[in-house]
Order: structure tokens, then sequence, then C-alpha cells
């Protein structure tokens, strides 16, 4: 049956297709998907891990017991399941194991914009990358194969135009497979004295992956004019095909790990003219000119960002489409936390004080920009619980009474507790703040192990922060709601003002969530509003000026009362009249 579907449901498809059982992942935009749509067939379990190095490790057991199994994540994530990857590389695997890794350039979502191509050729494992919803849906049933005959994890590159593009599929049957279980230490030990006997293997399996580059269904050949001959993959074979049609001469490599060499040369040989159209870095160029052939790419066509038809077409010098404009100029709509959103107040109150905040990944990372500008760095998941202890530790006494961590409680979960146990076990004053709002935000509302539901919202375990910063050796664990603007700036100075390490939990769930009812929207009394704009400083954009005095967008507003705290004329309340 044919199907027009987004590229992460026709990879969901895949698996569930190819018969895979297990699939454990962490949510990370734009991959998230994937597992949603998994999670709707009732033949694979599935399930949010706390990060992605156990989601990989999850994934290894499940195969290793004989099941294929899955598991998904964003590039950066892929770096948190590095170190399984590599080694997973010398162990192989017994039932097929596939992993998705989404790439986002452009930086959508991220806050990198690297090439996981690189991963997969660090670790030696083969990487195909779809171009279309009906080769995720293809590759992802093959990958399978591919595991299986080559004792294997594959890694599947989607992006993020492919993962949230729609294309039609057609759809087939499941096909079940099982392994049986067999003890092998020699191939799952990697100890030294096992491991160096595995390397070689890693090495011919590359060769033979090699091989197979150079004649299968993952790349092919689309012949045209001779003049010019175009290497390309992913979506960029899409915007290529758009600007050229059938005009040129096309090689669209759909494994990109390893690279064919022949396949290679022989299509350059036929055309006078070779160009690479790749995104982000020259990995497919570089490997065309070790080859020796006279290449174009990056000198051409931009190592950053996100490609396009019209970016593709200027770049080598072919008519660029008009562009099509709308006859008004919409305003621009600046990055804000939404209406209601918990962690609002608690970042009034740190700015209003003047303290250092070291963030972290999340929807909170808003608390960066205007009119807040609360937060003054973001690294990575879990880094600001790691990095307020090597501040503190290098800075005054002083500055400890001014510098605070937040962190979300999903990325609590998935890399804060061994920074948190850092600051207990070395001992800095460091105060960390929780932003517990009970869902993984960011990423669209999944699960995780806070909040007592699994993937598909049935009850599950439930881990309690409160107890859990007790164990790791914190004495001080305090827990403030952020609508209390006034709990708020008592507690984070009295936590400030001890001499040793402390958490304090700021928690309220998340305003967007189905879950939460809210008193309904709020209003400015226009009689006694004297234009002071003490409510705009918090930044929800549900409040505005309006002939110099404040309004509120009944649309928007609903009824966290946080502005009503700023107001000192009593002009908004619950009652009060707009007129």
């Amino acid at each position: 049956m044919k199907e027009l579907m987004l590229g992460n449901k026709a990879f969901a498809r895949g698996l569930y297709e190819a018969g895979c059982a297990v699939v454990s992942s962490y949510p990370g935009t734009p991959s998230t998907e994937v597992t949603e749509e998994a999670a709707k067939f009732d033949d694979i379990y599935c399930e949010w891990a706390p990060n992605e190095k156990v989601a990989m490790e999850v994934a290894f057991g499940a195969a290793l017991a004989g099941k294929r199994s899955f598991c998904g994540m964003k590039h950066v994530g892929l770096n948190v399941a590095a170190d399984p990857l590599y080694t997973l590389s010398y162990t192989g695997v017994n039932a097929g194991l596939v992993i998705c890794v989404a790439d986002d350039a452009g930086m959508h979502s991220s806050q990198n914009e690297q090439d996981s191509r690189h991963h997969a050729i660090a670790s030696k494992v083969p990487m195909l990358e779809p171009s279309d919803s009906a080769e995720a849906l293809f590759f992802a049933k093959e990958a399978f194969k591919l595991s299986e005959e080559y004792d294997t994890p594959v890694i599947i590159k989607m992006c993020t135009r492919v993962a949230h593009s729609q294309s039609i599929v057609e759809t087939s049957e499941r096909e079940e497979v099982t392994k049986s279980y067999e003890k092998n230490i020699s191939k799952y030990v990697m100890m030294p004295g096992n491991a160096i006997k595995r390397h070689p293997f890693v090495e011919e399996r590359t060769k033979k992956l090699t091989e197979l580059a150079e004649d299968c269904v993952f790349n092919k050949v689309e012949m045209g004019s001779d003049e010019l001959g175009i290497i390309t993959h992913s979506t960029s074979y899409q915007y290529v095909k758009e600007v050229y049609g059938d005009k040129v001469s096309i090689l669209k490599l759909g494994m990109v790990n390893p690279l064919p060499v022949n396949l290679i040369k022989d299509f350059a040989s036929k055309v006078k003219k070779l160009v690479v159209v790749e995104e982000l870095d020259p990995i497919i160029e570089n490997h065309c000119k070790s080859l020796g052939l006279n290449v174009n790419g990056k000198d051409l066509l931009p190592i950053t960002g996100e490609f396009s038809q019209n970016l593709i077409a200027a770049s080598l010098g072919e008519e660029v489409s008009p562009s099509v404009k709308l006859d008004e100029n919409l305003p621009v709509r600046p990055p804000v936390m939404c209406a209601g959103c918990p962690h609002r107040g608690l970042f009034y109150t740190l700015a209003k004080n003047k303290i250092t905040v070291l963030g972290d990944i999340g929807c909170y990372t808003l608390g960066a920009v205007a009119p807040l500008f609360a937060i003054e760095t973001t690294l990575c998941m879990g880094a600001s619980v790691s990095s307020i202890h090597g501040f503190n530790k290098v800075l005054s006494k002083e500055s400890e009474n001014k510098t605070v961590a937040v962190i979300g409680d999903s990325t609590f979960m998935h890399s804060g507790m061994t920074g948190l146990a850092n600051i207990a076990y070395n001992q800095s004053n460091s105060t960390v703040i929780i932003l517990d709002n009970s869902i993984t935000g960011m990423t669209g509302h999944q699960q995780n192990p806070t909040t007592g539901y699994n993937i598909k919202g049935d009850p599950a375990g439930k881990i309690d922060l409160e107890a859990l910063c007790h164990a790791l050796g914190f004495e001080r664990v305090r827990v403030v709601d952020p609508y209390d603007l006034k709990a708020c700036d008592e507690v984070i100075k009295e936590e400030l003002s001890v001499d040793a390490p402390s958490v304090i939990i700021s928690r309220r769930p998340c305003a967007l969530l189905k879950t939460v009812k809210h008193p309904g929207p709020i209003s400015v009394d226009q009689n006694k509003c004297v234009g002071c704009k003490m409510c705009m400083k918090i930044g929800c954009p549900a409040i505005s000026i309006k002939d110099g005095k404040a309004v509120i967008d009944q649309t928007q507003c609903v009824g966290c009362n946080v502005c009503t705290q700023l107001c000192k004329v009593g002009a908004i309340c619950p009652n009060a009249k707009e007129v």
C-alpha cells in the first residue's frame, strides 16, 4: 500500500517491517519522531532511556540476546553514545543493530553543526544516508540485513529535511527475525587480549564493505550530459535534481561510509567536470581528491549551513528561481519562553539579584535572551553542574555566593547526576537549581525517569529528585514554586549565603501540558495602570504596551499571576477589566 509519510515515520515503519523488537532512544530534534512512531506498533518494545549512551547499550543487549534492535538520537547525542559505539564496532552484533543519528545543518534546534559522518569513519562502522521517506523505510530494512551479514552495527544518518519532509512510501508486511544467543567470551568481552584480536576483523570488514559499496542498492548512477558530473547525497541530491533535472550526470551515494573507489573513478572518467555537492564537511570531496581526481566542492559551495535549490544554483552558476514573497512584511517573532512558563519567575529572580547563571540544554536556555539575559553559558547536556564546580573552585568565596547552575529535570537525569556527585565529593560551595517542569519540554513533551510515566503514557518507575540529591551527598535540598517570586527570592538568597553545597528544585509543570489546568487569563485595569512597564521585565509574550498602558492578550495568558506580583499599583489582578 502506498502512503504519504514523514521521513521519521517512514523510518519507524521500516523498523517495524524489518522485525525490530526493541527500541531505546533519547529524544532529540530532528530524530524524536522515529521512536514516537515506532512506539505505535505493539510488536515493538519502545522506551525513552535516560541518555543516548544507555540507549545504545540497551540496543546492544537486545541484539546480543537475538532480537533486532534500534536506538535513535540527534547528532550531539552520538557524542554521548560514542563510548559504546566505538567498541561495538569491535564486538559486532548477533541480531541486527541499527542506529539513527539525525544531523541538524543550519542548527535549527542545536548547539553546534557537526557532521556525524566523522563518527562513522572513526568508529569504522558503515553509514547509510537516505534522501527521502521511501529510502528511509528501505534503508532501515536493508540496514538490519547489512548488520547481520557483516557483523556490525549500522548507522543511518538522517537530517532535518529528510526527517521532517513527506514523500510517498510503499509499505509491506512485518518479518520476524530471531537469532539464538551463544556465549562467546573472545568476541564480546573487550579486554585488551580479546580486543586486539578483533581489530583485524574490523579492518577486513571495512575492505568487504568497500567492495560492497562499488555495486550496491544504496549507490546509483544517473547518466545525463557528460559536460558536468555531480557526486552528491541526502537532500543535496534532491536539490541537484530540482536545479538540473536530467541535464547532468549524477552519482548519488546512499552508503557514505565506506565510500567506493572504482565506482567514483569510473563516474569521473565519463564527465568533463566533476563537482561534489555535500552539506557541511568535505568528506566525499576529500575522498575524491585522495583518489587523484580533479574535483570542485567547497571552493564553490559553503562549508556551513543548510543547502537549498537556489544556493546550489547560485554557487554553480545556474539560474536562480525568483523568490515568492508575501505582500506584507510580517513581524519577526523572537525566541521566547511560553506564556505561563514556570521558568520565567525563577530567571527573573536570578536576573534581579544579578546572579551569574551557568545554563544547560533545554527550553530554559531561552533564559539567556531579552529581557531576562539571565543565563551566561550553555555548553552541552549536564555541563552546567560540572562547570559551576570548576567556576567556584577558581574564583573567590564571594563568587560562590553569586553563582548558580540551572538544569532541567530530563537533562539532569541525562547527565547531571555525575556532576552533582562531583560537587558533593570534592566539596565546592555550589548551588544547583533543578528546573523540574515534569516533562522533557524542548523536544515536544516526552516522558523521562522523573515523571512516573513511560513512552506510552503508562505508569512507570519514578525517581524522587529530593531523595536522589540527598543520596548523592547533599544535606541541603529545597523545593520552591517558581510562580511565587517572594519564595524564590528568599530561598535563593538563603542557599547562596550558606557555606555548603545545595540543591534547589524549582517545581511547576510545563504550562503546555494537557494535564495542567490553568485558572484562566487575567487582565489590566487601565484606570490604575501607570505605564511603568514593570510587568514587561519578565518577558511574557502575553503582555504588551498599547497607548502607554499594559495590555494582556487573553488568548495567550494562562493566569500564572507572576506579573501581578510585579505591579506596584495593583492594576493587574484576576478580576480586573481592561477598559
